[in-house]
């Protein structure tokens, strides 16, 4: 595939050197596949660095060392792809209940060879009480008050949601003053991320557990499904 008119330059400061060239096979498959398919709009391919890859890349900013990640509703792989390629130690699985999402999920990881990519079909709340993961993220997906009911039962204890949102997250978190209460959580804290590198920062909110001694699931250990290790890329639930 041909690249997206080069790797954008700002890409070194959020990917390693080592992991440029498959950032910039990424933006292919996006600019290609992503359009033909419909994952990714034909208008937003010449923004496709700064607006979703960049743009995604940033939210490792406050995703912690070695961690186990589940990207739900993941689409073309925003920003769980983008994650597996800018961050080699975590474990990233990718939740999507659309077969032709997951198919180009799985060919990308393939490709790529993203042996830290793991990709299940299915809605986020049919693993409620299989899977577990410190952190769980998305982009787009929902929400506040949803994303929280979808999200948090694949929280551990000592784990967060971390979600990329827009400009009004603040309005988002009080109409969903009544969910976070419900499900137990402390007050969300809000980041702005990608200063000085994106023209456009990332804003992204995180939501942790206000007492992690009181949370009893999932009743499996974290970062995996019952019985697996983890790294397969085609794991599906159908």
């Amino acid at each position: 595939m041909e690249g997206v008119g080069g790797i954008d330059p700002r890409a070194e400061k959020v990917f390693p050197a080592d992991r440029l060239e498959l950032a910039e096979k990424y933006a292919a498959w996006l600019a290609d596949a992503g359009v033909v398919r419909g994952l990714i709009g034909p208008r937003e391919v010449p923004r496709l660095w700064d607006r979703h890859i960049l743009n995604c890349a940033v939210l490792g900013e406050v995703i912690p060392v070695g961690v186990a990640v589940a990207d739900i509703g993941s689409g073309a792989g925003l920003p769980g792809l983008v994650l597996a390629i800018a961050r080699p130690d975590l474990q990233i699985t990718l939740i999507e209940p659309l077969l032709r999402r997951t198919t180009f999920l799985e060919e990308v990881a393939e490709d790529l060879g993203l042996e830290n990519v793991t990709v299940l079909r299915g809605r986020a709340d049919a693993f409620h009480g299989e899977l577990g993961f410190d952190v769980v993220t998305s982009r787009a997906v929902a929400g506040l008050g949803k994303l929280l009911d979808w999200s948090m039962p694949l929280v551990v204890p000592t784990g967060a949601l971390v979600a990329m949102k827009g400009s009004s997250i603040e309005t988002e978190i009080e109409e969903a003053d009544a969910t976070l209460k419900k499900w137990g959580c402390a007050p969300p804290s809000v980041s702005e991320l990608g200063v000085g590198v994106l023209e456009t920062t990332t804003v992204a909110v995180r939501v942790v557990w206000s007492d992690p001694a009181r949370v009893d699931w999932p009743p499996v250990p974290k970062g995996g499904q019952k019985g697996s290790k983890g790294g397969s890329r085609k794991k599906k639930r159908r």
